[in-house]
C-alpha cells in the first residue's frame, strides 16, 4: 500500500479509535468515581510491567526483518504464544499479594480477568505484525475499530450498571478477544499454526535488548501513579489518571497514527535505500506542528475541555493538565526518535537512551509525588526536557542528521503553531482560565485555532501544505465529477 494511503487508513483508525474512547470516557467518568476510577489505573500501572515482555520485542522483529522466513514466522509465534500463557499465569499467582499490598480487593478480581488478555493476545499480534510489516492498514483499522468499540460497549454498560471499576477490565477483554477473533480472519493460509524453536535465538537475541528498553520505560512513565497511589491516595492517582489521558491524546490523535505507519516506512526505506533522513525530517515536521498547536490549545483552554470531556468532578485535574502538556511540548520533537531508531535495529542505542532518561525521570518523581500534584507536574516538566535532549542527541548520530537542519524544520513547526495559539490565548484572556461558560471559549479557541493553523502552514510553505493543497484539489476533483 502507497505510504499517503496508508496514513489515511492510520489517522481514519487512530480517530474513530479515539471518538469511541472520548465517548466511552465521558459516559464513564460520569458513572465511575475518582477513586474508582484510581483502583483500575493502578491495577493496570502495574501489569504495564508484565505487558511490557508479552511478546519480547518479536512482533518489532516480524516487521524489521528483511529476510523473513518460515522458521522465523514459527519462531516468533512460539515467542508470543509461550510468554502469552506463561504471563497469565504470573499475574494469576501476583492477584493477592497485590491486592493485600494495596489493601484493595477489587484489584485481584481486576487481575485475574486481565490475565485472560494475555492467554488470548498472541492470537492477534502475530497477524498485526504481520499487517504492519505489509502496510496494510486498512485490515488493521478494521481490526481495531472492531476491537475498539466491542470493549467501550462492555464497560459502559457494565458501568451503568454499577459494577464498579471490574466493568473496565470486562471490557478489555472483550476488546481482546474481538482482535483475536478477526486476526484469525486476516491471518495468511501459509502462516503455520505450530510454533517453531530453530530461529527462536535470532528472535530473542533482537528483542531482548528492545524488551529491557520497554521494561525501563514503563517503570519510569508508571511512576507517578504507582507513587501517588502509595504516598497520597487513589484519589490523587484518578486526578493525574485524567489529565495525563488528556494530554496523550495528542499522541493518539496524531503519534500514534504517524508512528505505525512509519516503523515500516522507514524498515523499508533502510532496507533498499540505506538512508530515511528525509521521511524522518517530514514526518517530525508533522508530529510538531500538530503536537505543540495541541499543547497550547490545552494550557489555554483545559477547563472547559475538562468540563465537557468529564464533567464538574474532574476540576482538581486542570491545572496539572496544564503542566502536563508543557512537557508533552518538550517531547513532541522526539516522539519518533525510537521509530527511526527501530526501524535501522539499532536496540543497543534505544536501551541506552531509555535507561538514562528514565532513571532521572524516576528521580524527578520521586522527589516531588510526595509534595502534591503540581509539584509533580513541574518534575514532569523537567524530565521531559532532560529526555528529549537524550533522545535527540542519539538520533541524530545514528542517522547521520546534522542538528541545524533538525532546527530549520522544527523551526517553521513552531511558526504555525504560534500562530494557531492566538485564538486559544485570546479565549484565555476573554473568559479566564476557569470560565462558567465553557462552549464559547471552545468555540473561539478551537475554531480560530485551527484558522491559524491553516494559514500559518500556508504563509510558512511548511511541508503539511503539499497534504492540503492535494485533498484541496481532490476534493474539487470529486465535486466536479458530481456536478
Amino acid at each position: 500500500m502507497p505510504t499517503r494511503k496508508s496514513l489515511v487508513f492510520s489517522f481514519l483508525d487512530r480517530y474513530v479509535s479515539l471518538l469511541i474512547g472520548v465517548v466511552s470516557s465521558m459516559v464513564i467518568a460520569r458513572l465511575l468515581t475518582p477513586a474508582e476510577i484510581g483502583v483500575f489505573s493502578v491495577t493496570m500501572v502495574l501489569l504495564m510491567f508484565v505487558a511490557t515482555v508479552r511478546d519480547m520485542g518479536a512482533g518489532q522483529y516480524l516487521v524489521q526483518e528483511k529476510n523473513l522466513t518460515i522458521e522465523r514466522i514459527r519462531a516468533v509465534w512460539a515467542v508470543q504464544l509461550g510468554l502469552g500463557l506463561g504471563l497469565a499465569c504470573v499475574v494469576v499467582l501476583a492477584s493477592f499479594p497485590v491486592a493485600v499490598f494495596y489493601n484493595e480487593p477489587r484489584m485481584r478480581d481486576i487481575m485475574l480477568l486481565v490475565a485472560l488478555n494475555y492467554a488470548v493476545n498472541p492470537f492477534g499480534s502475530l497477524t498485526y505484525a504481520w499487517l504492519m510489516r505489509e502496510m496494510r492498514f486498512e485490515s488493521i483499522a478494521l481490526m481495531r475499530f472492531s476491537a475498539a468499540l466491542s470493549g467501550a460497549l462492555v464497560s459502559t454498560w457494565l458501568a451503568w450498571k454499577n459494577y464498579g471499576p471490574i466493568s473496565l477490565a470486562y471490557g478489555s477483554l472483550a476488546s481482546t478477544i474481538v482482535n483475536a477473533l478477526m486476526a484469525v480472519y486476516f491471518r495468511p493460509k501459509c502462516f503455520p499454526w505450530l510454533p517453531g524453536v530453530g530461529e527462536i535465538r535470532r528472535v530473542l537475541v533482537f528483542g531482548s535488548q528492545l524488551t529491557v528498553s520497554s521494561i525501563v520505560g514503563v517503570m519510569s512513565g508508571s511512576a507517578p501513579e504507582l507513587l501517588l497511589g502509595k504516598l497520597q491516595d487513589l484519589t490523587a492517582v484518578g486526578l493525574y489518571s485524567r489529565s495525563s489521558g488528556l494530554v496523550q491524546m495528542f499522541y493518539r490523535l496524531f503519534v500514534d497514527a504517524v508512528g505505525a505507519v512509519c516503523l515500516p516506512w522507514f524498515a523499508r526505506q533502510s532496507r533498499e535505500r540505506d538512508s530515511f533522513v528525509d521521511p524522518f525530517l517530514k514526518a517530525t515536521s508533522y508530529v510538531t506542528a500538530f503536537g505543540w498547536s495541541f499543547c497550547f490549545a490545552v494550557v489555554c483552554l483545559a477547563h472547559p475541555i475538562v468540563r465537557v470531556l468529564y464533567g464538574n468532578q474532574w476540576d482538581q485535574s486542570v491545572d496539572l493538565a496544564r503542566l502536563l502538556a508543557v512537557a508533552i511540548a518538550f517531547s513532541v520533537p522526539t516522539a519518533l526518535c525510537q521509530t527511526a531508531l527501530l526501524s535501522s535495529g539499532a536496540v543497543t542505542a534505544i536501551a541506552r537512551v531509555t535507561i538514562f532518561s528514565s532513571l532521572q525521570s524516576v528521580v524527578f518523581v520521586a522527589l516531588s509525588a510526595s509534595h502534591g500534584l503540581m509539584p509533580l507536574g513541574f518534575a514532569m516538566i523537567a524530565s521531559a526536557a532532560v529526555s528529549a535532549g537524550l533522545w535527540l542527541r542519539a538520533t541524530l548520530r545514528h542517522i547521520d542528521l546534522p542538528l541545524l537542519v533538525l532546527l530549520r524544520t522544527l523551526r517553521r513547526s513552531m511558526w504555525v503553531a504560534l500562530l494557531a495559539a492566538i485564538a486559544p490565548v485570546v479565549a484565555l484572556l476573554t473568559y479566564g482560565p476557569y470560565p462558567d461558560a465553557v462552549v464559547m471559549p471552545l468555540v473561539l479557541g478551537g475554531a480560530g485555532g485551527l484558522a491559524g493553523f491553516v494559514v500559518g502552514i500556508m504563509i510558512f510553505q511548511h511541508p503539511l501544505q503539499d497534504e492540503i493543497v492535494g485533498i484541496w484539489s481532490k476534493a474539487k476533483q470529486q465535486a466536479a465529477k458530481t456536478t
